[in-house]
C-alpha cells in the first residue's frame, strides 16, 4: 500500500471532533452520563454515512454501531475498531481550542492562552521523536481530548481510505464507538450480539508503535465511616468525627504502593473522592493490580486499616463495598495470539518499530475481552492526557490511520 500519495483527513476530523465538549460525569447515573456526548456521536453518524457506510447508527444510549462490508470472497473474521468519544472529568473540555504548531524543531511549547501551561520538551521524552513533525496541543485553557477523538479520527479515515481504495482486500469491519470510557463505564451498554465481531482492537493507546495486550484489573472500592456526632462545645470524650477517622485512614495507606510512587507492574491503591462530614463520610478509592490475587490482596489490606482505625472509637462503624470493574485482558489475549501478532505485524508494515507493552490503566478492550471480544490496545499518539498540556502529533496520528489498514489486510491475508 501507498499512502504517499494519499491526502489524510485524519487531522481535519480530529480537530473537528475535539472542539465538540464531550466530558462525561462519574457523578451521573445515565448512559450515556452527559447528553452531550451524543452531539458528536451525531456528527459521527453523519460522516460515516457521508463516506458510504449504509448501517450507520446510534442506539438510545449513545452507542454508535457501524459496518464496512467486506470486499474479499475468503472467509474472513469480523474484524472490530472501537474508540471512545468521551473525555476526562478530570480537566475542562468546554471550547477546546486546537492550535497546530508546525515543524515542530525541539523546543518548550507554550500556549497561546495561558503563557503559564509550558509542554516542557525535557519533561516530555516522546517530544524528542517528533522533530520536523506537526504537533497538535489545546491553547491551555482546556484538555485536548486526543484521548480519545484521536482514535475516532484514525478510525473514520481508514474506513474512508478503505472505501476509496478497493484494491485492499479486507473481510467484514465494525465500528464502535463508545461513551463513557473515561469513568470505567464505555463497554456497559455494549450489544456484543449486535456488534457481531470475532476480534477487536481499540484505538486508545499513547505512544506511537506501541500495541497493550496486559492491563490493570480493578475494582472500586467505596468506605463510608459513621461518626459519633455531638456538639462542638461538648464534644470532650464524646464526639468521634468521621472527617478526622477518613484522614486517618488514608494517611495509613503505605507509601508504596500509591500513585505517586509506583511505575510499571506495581499495584496501588488510591483514594479518588472523599465526601462528609461530622457524622458521616464517604472515601472512595480505586484498586489496581496486574493480577487479581494482588488486587484482592490490596483489598483485604485496606479492610484492616479500616479495621484498626475504626477499632479505638466505639461509637463509630463502617461499611466497605467492592465493585469489579474489569480485569487484565492478557488472560483472554493469550487463548488468540494471532491477535496482538497481527496487529504488531501490521505496525511493522508502517515502518514503525512494534513495541508489545502493558498499559497502566483500562480501556474499553479490558472488558470487551471478557464479553467475549478479544481486544488488545493500539497506539493513537495522544500523550499527557487528561491535563492541559495534552498533545497529539499529526504525523503520529497517520500512522496509526495507516496501521488499521494494513491490519485488515493481513487478516484477509491469513485467512482461507
Amino acid at each position: 500500500m501507498d499512502f504517499s500519495k494519499y491526502n489524510f483527513t485524519v487531522t481535519d476530523r480530529f480537530v473537528r471532533y475535539a472542539k465538540i465538549d464531550t466530558q462525561s460525569d462519574p457523578t451521573s447515573s445515565k448512559c450515556p452520563s452527559t447528553e452531550k456526548q451524543k452531539n458528536l456521536a451525531k456528527v459521527l453518524v453523519e460522516e460515516l454515512k457521508a463516506i458510504g457506510i449504509k448501517d450507520a447508527e446510534m442506539d438510545q444510549h449513545g452507542y454508535i454501531y457501524a459496518t464496512l462490508p467486506g470486499n474479499t470472497t475468503k472467509k474472513v473474521p469480523t474484524i472490530c475498531f472501537c474508540s471512545h468519544m468521551d473525555t476526562s472529568p478530570d480537566c475542562s473540555g468546554t471550547n477546546v481550542n486546537p492550535v497546530i504548531h508546525k515543524n515542530f524543531q525541539g523546543k518548550d511549547i507554550v500556549l497561546p492562552n495561558d503563557n503559564s501551561q509550558v509542554i516542557k520538551f525535557s519533561e516530555h521524552p516522546a517530544l524528542k521523536e517528533q522533530i520536523g513533525n506537526d504537533i497538535v496541543t489545546a491553547d491551555g485553557t482546556t484538555l485536548l481530548g486526543a484521548d480519545n477523538k484521536a482514535g475516532l479520527a484514525e478510525i473514520m479515515d481508514a474506513i474512508h481510505y478503505l472505501i476509496n481504495h478497493p484494491e485492499v482486500k479486507h473481510g467484514d469491519i465494525r465500528i464502535l464507538f463508545t461513551p463513557d470510557e473515561e469513568i470505567g463505564r464505555g463497554a456497559d451498554k455494549v450489544d456484543v450480539k449486535k456488534l457481531n465481531a470475532k476480534f477487536g482492537y481499540t484505538m486508545d493507546g499513547e505512544t506511537i508503535g506501541h500495541v497493550e495486550n496486559e492491563t490493570f484489573s480493578a475494582d472500586a472500592v467505596s468506605l463510608v465511616i459513621k461518626g459519633f456526632p455531638t456538639h462542638p462545645g461538648f464534644a470532650k470524650n464524646k464526639m468521634q468525627h468521621a472527617v478526622k477517622i477518613a484522614a486517618e485512614i488514608v494517611n495509613r495507606i503505605p507509601t508504596n504502593k500509591t500513585p505517586e510512587t509506583t511505575e510499571k507492574k506495581e499495584p496501588f491503591m488510591h483514594p479518588t473522592a472523599i465526601n462528609g462530614g461530622l457524622e458521616q463520610v464517604e472515601i472512595k478509592f480505586i484498586i489496581r493490580a496486574f493480577d487479581t490475587p494482588t488486587l484482592l490482596q490490596l483489598e483485604e489490606e485496606l479492610r484492616q486499616i479500616a479495621t484498626t482505625v475504626l477499632s479505638k472509637y466505639n461509637k463509630c462503624s463502617y461499611e466497605f463495598h467492592v465493585t469489579e470493574q474489569y480485569r487484565n485482558m492478557k488472560d483472554v489475549l493469550d487463548t488468540c495470539p494471532e491477535v496482538v501478532n497481527y496487529a504488531l505485524e501490521a505496525i511493522k508494515r508502517t515502518g514503525v518499530t512494534p513495541v508489545l507493552s502493558s498499559i497502566r490503566g483500562g480501556t474499553d478492550g479490558s472488558r470487551l475481552s471478557f464479553m467475549g471480544l478479544p481486544c488488545p490496545n493500539i497506539y493513537a499518539g495522544e500523550h499527557a492526557f487528561h491535563s492541559k498540556q495534552e498533545w497529539v502529533s499529526v504525523q503520529d496520528m497517520q500512522k496509526a490511520t495507516e496501521t488499521i489498514v494494513h491490519l485488515v489486510s493481513i487478516w484477509e491475508e491469513n485467512s482461507k
